[in-house]
């Protein structure tokens, strides 16, 4: 079928003029000759031009019947895909009881056929209310590991438990109303930034939404906005800068009031003050919320209750800043260095 495409037009068009070439060659003799007008020729143009055009027409239809059938094929085969991951057998009522989360012996790789392990016996315990620093180098399994969590992927082996049940006990709807997770590449949607932030919880007053603005620092440049919360944002929020779509995000987030935040590396366009004021905002504004923040910096997650370090898809160390920079030397090294770079930066 590929094949026939690809030919169709340079065949086409080598039949019309091979054809046109052909008229002028006999005609012109027989118009030298005397036995056709000139008159007639011009006419045997027209009609041979009309109907080669039509039979490429033609042509052109059976070519777009064939990409039609590819393309009719693959939508139906999209529509046909069973999800890998359901919530069949699950409690339709139940909800985590609160934000505490487990991790027992959990492996897990992308791939079935994969040889390499993306995490690798990974066992945690994050009572509910707590925060969670985590640290890694690219490639180190900091976005794998929080994934599980709202079943965005399956633990290959091992469990992962939310509120004291496994994931997979809950339905996708129940598990993810309760986990909030903003991503370092922010989504924001055609319409006003008021819109934007009620579909992390429809039916929020306006007092609500200004409290998660300011919880999130966004109402430092809304307030400047003339059309403050109706402001229209663009095709994917093109009118606001990347740490604005952030803070957004961030606030959309706390409107939902989950049990459980995930921050994957989604401060890192806000500037280290506007951070800090952030994660102070978090400990009064959802202090019974378990939050897990992935971070470059240091500083974003140095007054957390518990820093996990990772290195090829495992913790290597865990424990508080001070216990830290104590006993892990990466850590410490880390650390170090974007103290160097901030006071040369200075």
């Amino acid at each position: 079928a590929f094949g026939r495409v690809v030919v169709n037009m340079p065949l086409m068009m080598l039949i019309i003029y091979g054809t046109i070439i052909a008229v002028m060659w006999f005609g012109g003799q027989m118009v030298y000759a005397g036995s056709l007008e000139a008159g007639k020729l011009i006419t045997y143009f027209t009609y041979i031009t009309q109907i080669m055009m039509s039979l490429m027409m033609v042509s052109m239809i059976f070519m777009m019947l064939t990409r039609t059938a590819a393309c009719a094929k693959r939508v139906a085969e999209v529509l046909g895909e069973v999800p890998a991951i359901t919530g069949e057998g699950a409690d339709k009522n139940a909800d985590p009881a609160d934000g505490s989360i487990d991790f027992d012996h959990v492996y897990f790789k992308y791939s079935a056929e994969s040889s390499e392990w993306i995490l690798e016996d990974v066992s945690l315990h994050i009572p509910s209310g707590k925060t969670v620093g985590i640290l890694g180098g690219t490639g180190s399994g900091k976005t794998s590991l929080v994934s599980l969590i709202p079943r965005l992927y399956e633990a290959d082996k091992g469990s992962v438990r939310v509120g004291g049940r496994p994931v997979a006990a809950y339905t996708m709807e129940r598990l993810r109303e309760s986990v909030s997770m903003v991503l370092q590449k922010n989504t924001l949607f055609t319409g006003t930034i008021r819109e934007n932030l009620l579909w992390g919880s429809p039916q929020a007053t306006e007092e609500e939404l200004w409290a998660a603005c300011r919880a999130a620092c966004a109402d430092e440049f809304l307030e400047r906005m003339p059309g403050g919360l109706d402001t229209d944002l663009g095709q994917g929020g093109v009118n606001v800068s990347g740490g604005q779509k952030q803070r957004l995000c961030i606030a959309r987030a706390i409107l939902k009031k989950p049990k459980v935040l995930i921050l994957d590396d989604s401060t890192s366009a806000v500037d280290t003050a506007t951070d800090a004021k952030i994660r102070a905002a978090f400990a009064h504004e959802l202090k019974d919320a378990t939050k897990l923040i992935i971070a470059q910096r240091v500083a974003s997650v140095r007054e957390a209750d518990l820093i996990l370090v990772m290195d090829g898809g495992r913790i290597i160390a865990q424990g508080t800043h001070e216990e830290l920079m104590e006993r892990c030397g990466i850590y410490r090294e880390v650390y170090q260095s974007q103290q160097e770079g901030g006071s040369l930066d200075g």
